[in-house]
């Protein structure tokens, strides 16, 4: 075999994350992928676009249409506009030629809504929108909302829980031979077994629950239009396996799966690396002897680590190739006597090739009870997320004859800008469907006037899952096409009155930056670009954001351009030009930005900067708000609750809060949201971004903050000022030793005395859940208003009310009611599952603390 690049050199499970040697080895860029725009278009291209995707057959049959090729469901109201993921990826569709209906919000107690638009000729396509359905419907405290930015007239209770698994399993049962692709944030971040925060357990893999054929996660367009031509072409959709991007199930034994290399990492504190479990020096048959199996390729002379690609069977492997379990070579440097010498030790590793190496993690049945080897899990999942060197991983589910692997592929190959603007300037009509009428739909109201001008974060925070989402590679518009989007926003979009609200997306500052070696790029294994410190290979020049920031307030009818998106300012302090742009034309008065707490204890488990650097930009945010003449403020937000943080870590957070003058109204708590690297850290214990070990002397432990009191406390301290908290900071002080915060005088952080309260403060956010002392719980169906008593019945009276019909039988996930006549559930294959948020911008960093529809803050 030819030398291979390493696939890592991170110590398995013993040493912090760190990026690849590249002395020796110089790796390929990324890999190059074909353009969205070079398909052939479908045939149906001829019906030309529509003005909305049509939602009815009387839409179908203004259109022309007597079918659909494609149907999407989804579980936002639609809104034709590049923030809202079904609208993203239906007029890709159409710009391919397909012609794409829509089914938001169906009625999921029956099949029948599913059969709005017929039956679809190629696939369903199906995603919860562009929130987790579960953080979309409970608090981080497992209250329930009252209300929904993605529906009509903000009513909650328009969706099930774990809604892309239910409507899955009713597309099944609407037409049951016709394929299913899920995707959007909830399918992407429960692609693999996860932790669920609402049942706080270890969830099967979401494919395992809605029996989808396909899953497709991160940012779907590539991946959605290749296999939407494949099956036009009439090719099985078991066979599309090599799609990028994707998760299918295959059973054992499936023959598909010659040919590919097998790295075994279903254990912990296995000496080495992940990727010395195979030795470049010891041969198949060596290995075969040491498990009591023999090796006849090797026998035959089809494999031959040390002497190269020589036979035909190695040059292609797919050509019969065995999948192999692979272990630790006793013996590195040993060769038979009669063999050519062994080559110089040059500490490489030689490694099979990455695109037909797969990673065995560890089986649900090992890791759901065991929170250490899922800590493991996820952090080997977490090294597999650079599309440059990325490999496939593959997880097993079940036992026995019936047990089932999830693969999953290699990330997709991030847009290029020319794709992203092919994405952005599709004919979205800007609006949502006039089918709402009048309506209002909050989401959309908080982004009509913003502008989505990139896509992916570096910063690599644990409680985000953007990463895992859409990747740390920056994928950005060019300037034409922003200037453009504003342009249309301008002329089209009713009610525009010159502001744009903002020019931003996960990040509002990284536009155009990123690694300035697309060769170290695609080696690099980091996890984050900007942590402990901004990575020497990133280009931070701001100078083209300045740029398009000023063409675009130059534009006439522009009267104003604000950033509503959260920045790094770690990242913008190394560009005090940006600065002051910024600060003198795009910041309202206030400006967000998230040191998300002050301790390095809770910091270095969330990989973000300390406060040096928050001082660092807060100086020069107020020394060039005086040069404009502007009396302006920085809105810091924090987390309680996090992963790592100590009750003397929230106390001095809130000692440097009362002493900067800061009284947060706004409190963010800890939402452990699947797949993230903290909600590992919350269930195991354990800090995932070091070495994993059962011995206790080895790794690191992490202080969880679970249970109601201790959560209430390190957001009481978030609120000190709030009167109705005193009660429980003095209790909390006097038993920490530091009873002489509490006094009356302007050092103290809490009085002597207690003003009376009502106890009825709600902050913002508690404003749309259920009241203190309602008792719910994922398991209740249906909303329950802020006053305790059972919600009026809705159009989904069945699942939407507080008492049950009669004879219904309720699930711990959505409520599927029993079949008509019968009081049983539906057929074993409709089984309810599971369910995340995405407007082409994403977020559940926080779970529900991202504005609706609008770009995270970071």
């Amino acid at each position: 075999m030819s030398a291979l690049p390493p696939a890592s050199t991170h110590s398995h499970d013993s040493d912090e994350l760190v990026a690849p040697a590249t002395k020796d080895f110089v790796p390929p860029a990324l890999p190059v992928a074909k353009p969205l725009s070079s398909y052939k278009p479908f045939w149906a291209k001829r019906f030309g676009t529509a003005p909305f995707l049509p939602m009815s057959r009387a839409e179908m049959d203004a259109l022309g249409w007597d079918s659909c090729d494609i149907i999407i469901v989804t579980g936002d109201a639609y809104v034709d506009h590049p923030s809202f993921g079904m609208a993203v990826i239906g007029r890709m569709l159409e710009n391919q030629g397909f012609r794409v209906g829509i089914i938001a919000q169906p009625d999921w107690h029956s099949a029948e809504p599913f059969k709005a638009l017929g039956k679809p000729n190629l696939f369903w396509g199906v995603t919860a929108g562009n929130m987790d359905s579960m953080i979309n419907r409970y608090t981080a405290d497992r209250k329930i909302r009252s209300d929904d930015a993605y529906t009509p007239g903000g009513v909650g209770g328009a969706r099930p829980d774990r809604c892309s698994a239910v409507y899955a399993q009713r597309c099944r049962e609407a037409f049951k031979d016709v394929p299913i692709i899920m995707g959007g944030i909830e399918a992407s971040l429960r692609r693999i077994a996860h932790y669920d925060y609402w049942q706080d357990k270890v969830r099967r893999s979401i494919l395992m629950d809605a029996k989808a054929d396909l899953l497709l996660y991160g940012n779907a367009e590539r991946a959605i239009v290749e296999i939407a031509h494949r099956l036009a072409a009439r090719e099985p959709i078991e066979q599309i396996t090599d799609v990028r991007g994707t998760a299918f199930l295959r059973r054992r034994n499936d023959p598909t799966i010659e040919g590919w290399f097998e790295l075994d990492s279903t254990e912990v504190d296995r000496p080495g690396r992940i990727d010395q479990h195979i030795n470049p020096y010891m041969g198949m048959a060596q290995q075969a002897a040491e498990q009591g199996q023999t090796c006849a390729l090797e026998e035959a002379g089809a494999f031959d680590p040390v002497k190269g690609a020589a036979s035909p069977a190695q040059a292609d492997l797919a050509g019969g190739a065995k999948p192999i379990k692979l272990v630790p070579n006793p013996a590195l440097a040993r060769r038979d006597a009669d063999t050519a010498p062994a080559p110089a030790r040059t500490g490489r590793i030689v490694m099979p090739p990455r695109d037909r190496t797969v990673i065995r993690l560890p089986s649900y049945e090992q890791l759901k009870d065991d929170p250490v080897l899922y800590a493991h899990a996820n952090r080997v999942l977490h090294l597999e997320t650079n599309p440059g060197n990325a490999r496939a991983l593959v997880q097993r589910h079940g036992e026995g004859p019936g047990a089932q692997d999830v693969w999953i592929t290699p990330p997709p190959i991030p847009l290029t800008t020319p794709e992203m603007d092919l994405v952005f300037d599709l004919p979205y009509a800007r609006a949502p469907h006039p089918k709402y009428g009048d309506a209002v739909i909050p989401a959309w109201d908080m982004i009509r006037f913003s502008v989505n001008i990139m896509r992916g974060c570096f910063g690599g925070c644990t409680f985000c899952s953007i990463t895992e989402h859409e990747g740390r590679i920056i994928q950005s518009r060019s300037e034409d096409s922003v200037i453009r989007e504003i342009e249309l926003i301008r002329d089209k979009v009713k009610g525009f009155t010159g502001v744009i609200s903002d020019l931003g997306g996960p990040t509002a500052n990284m536009y155009r930056i990123g690694c300035k070696s697309k060769v170290i790029e695609a080696a690099c294994r980091k996890p984050s670009c900007v942590y402990p410190d901004i990575c020497p290979n990133l280009n931070t020049d701001h100078s083209l954001l300045i740029r398009m920031y000023r063409r675009a307030r130059a534009l006439p009818g522009i009267k104003k351009i604000l950033i509503g998106s959260g920045l790094r300012y770690d990242l913008a302090v190394r560009s005090p030009e940006y600065i002051k742009e910024l600060v003198t034309h795009h910041v309202g008065g206030y400006l967000k930005i998230a040191p998300e707490h002050t301790e390095q204890g809770p910091l270095s488990k969330m990989m973000k900067p300390g406060m040096g650097a928050y001082d660092r930009f807060k100086q020069l945010f107020e020394q060039y708000s005086a040069e404009a003449g502007k009396k302006q403020f920085l809105i810091p937000y924090f987390i309680a609750a996090h992963p790592g943080t100590t009750d003397e870590d929230m106390m001095n957070l809130a000692i440097w809060l009362k002493r900067n003058g800061f009284k947060a109204d706004q409190v963010q708590t800890f939402y452990p949201s699947p797949m993230a690297t903290a909600t590992a850290m919350y269930h195991s214990g354990l800090n995932t971004l070091k070495g994993i070990s059962r011995d206790p002397r080895k790794g690191e432990r992490v202080d969880i903050v679970k249970g109601e009191k201790r959560r209430r406390l390190h957001k009481a301290f978030l609120r000190y000022h709030d009167p109705n908290n005193w009660p429980l900071l003095r209790e909390a002080l006097k038993a920490m030793g530091r009873a002489d915060l509490i006094g009356n005088g302007q050092h103290h952080l809490i009085p002597t005395y207690q003003p009376s309260t009502d106890g009825g403060y709600e902050s913002a956010r508690r404003k749309n859940s259920t009241k203190a002392g309602t008792k719910t719980s994922v398991v209740t169906v249906g909303r329950v208003a802020r006053d305790g008593t059972p919600a009026p019945a809705g159009r989904n009276s069945g699942a939407a009310s507080g008492k049950p019909r009669p004879g219904q039988m309720l699930t711990q996930h959505t409520g599927l009611p029993p079949r008509a006549g019968t009081g049983k559930v539906g057929p074993a294959k409709a089984r309810p599952a599971e369910a995340e948020r995405d407007p082409r911008g994403i977020d559940i960093s926080r779970g529900s603390t991202r504005k609706a529809g609008g770009k995270p803050r970071r």
